[in-house]
């Protein structure tokens, strides 16, 4: 394993420990489908690919993602009531619907 992933596996950890507790919020992939959430999916694939390997893989994540927040966004409109965090990107975006 590369130094790079060692330091973004460490980086997840972080941010699964210390910050996802105190926003109270699950991803929208995890929201809508259930699952393991967008850190827990990236953390497996960076352990099974590597970082550059599984780049494609960790974009497609996110980009199944941000789908998904669409998706639950649509479902407020709707009058549903919906909570998560969008990871459109390396920072993720928290939301509440409804």
């Amino acid at each position: 394993m590369t130094t790079l992933s060692t330091l973004a596996l460490s980086s997840i950890d972080v941010y699964q420990r210390w910050l996802s507790p105190l926003k109270g919020f699950r991803c929208a992939h995890a929201a809508l489908f259930g699952g393991e959430s967008c850190s827990a999916a990236v953390q497996r694939i960076i352990r099974e690919q590597g970082l550059t390997g599984g780049r494609a893989a960790i974009t497609a994540r996110f980009q199944t993602c941000q789908q998904a927040y669409g998706h639950l966004s649509a479902a407020r409109a709707a009058g549903g009531q919906v909570q998560g965090v969008c990871c459109c990107g390396p920072v993720p975006i928290p939301f509440r619907c409804g």
